[in-house]
């Protein structure tokens, strides 16, 4: 079987490592996680991570509930993001598959510093690089770092995971008549303002046009149908 993409960058928000535990990380999860990676690393694709740390603290609704200062919020955020991103690497590598965590935030002892050729390097090796730390800047999400870094690194297209089976009209949770978009363009997600990503990922991807696959990732198998080309959940471009 032949990958569609040479290089991809997967978005996993943090609670895609809650499983079912009420907060934290379950490991359970995180075999899981590897498990998925490892089979299409096996394709020969380049795969490159941003992961979330809403499974942990959220900076933007923490700051409105606790009169937080945002700054202060959002930089405890991207903390959280690293805790989820040394999980998912040791989960990883007791798969066998190598991998480096890098960061906007420095902190040498535990994960290298984001170099953008360094990072290319790693994929060009075959390691997953898993990027924490969001932007390194408050006031920007970790949707509008899984743009940048896929836009900077050159990725084929953005997969972003979910719980649900991809871009509906309204909350599938909620309403059980939501439409689920099989196609959407930036404008449309725009236009519509369903909430995908932020606006400025949204713009970000559009602007360099990269194209978005939204996914339900937690049932097995789906990452491999995307990356084989499968019409899988909603698939944003122009």
């Amino acid at each position: 079987m032949r990958a569609k993409y040479k290089r991809i960058l997967l978005k996993l928000s943090g609670e895609a490592f809650l499983g079912d535990e009420p907060h934290g990380i379950d490991t359970g999860v995180c075999s899981h996680l590897a498990d998925q990676i490892k089979e299409i690393l096996e394709l020969g694709l380049e795969i490159a991570l941003v992961v979330g740390g809403g499974n942990i603290f959220r900076g933007a609704p923490r700051s409105k509930d606790f009169e937080m200062e945002r700054t202060v919020a959002d930089y405890m955020g991207m903390l959280a993001t690293v805790l989820n991103g040394l999980a998912l690497q040791n989960a990883l590598e007791h798969k066998g598959v190598s991998s480096r965590v890098m960061t906007e935030i420095q902190m040498h002892q535990i994960a290298e510093p984001y170099i953008r050729r360094r990072a290319i390097r790693h994929l060009e090796k075959k390691r997953v690089v898993i990027f924490v730390g969001g932007t390194g800047n408050p006031y920007f999400t970790t949707d509008t770092a899984a743009a940048l870094k896929s836009a900077e690194i050159g990725a084929d297209i953005l997969l972003k995971a979910t719980k649900v089976g991809g871009v509906y009209s309204a909350d599938p949770v909620k309403e059980k008549d939501a439409k689920l978009f099989k196609e959407l363009s930036y404008k449309d997600v725009i236009n519509k303002d369903l909430k995908v990503m932020d606006f400025t990922a949204i713009t970000m991807c559009m602007e360099n046009n990269l194209p978005i696959n939204v996914f339900n990732f937690m049932e097995k198998g789906n990452l491999k149908k995307v990356v084989l080309g499968t019409s899988i959940g909603t698939l944003i471009q122009k």
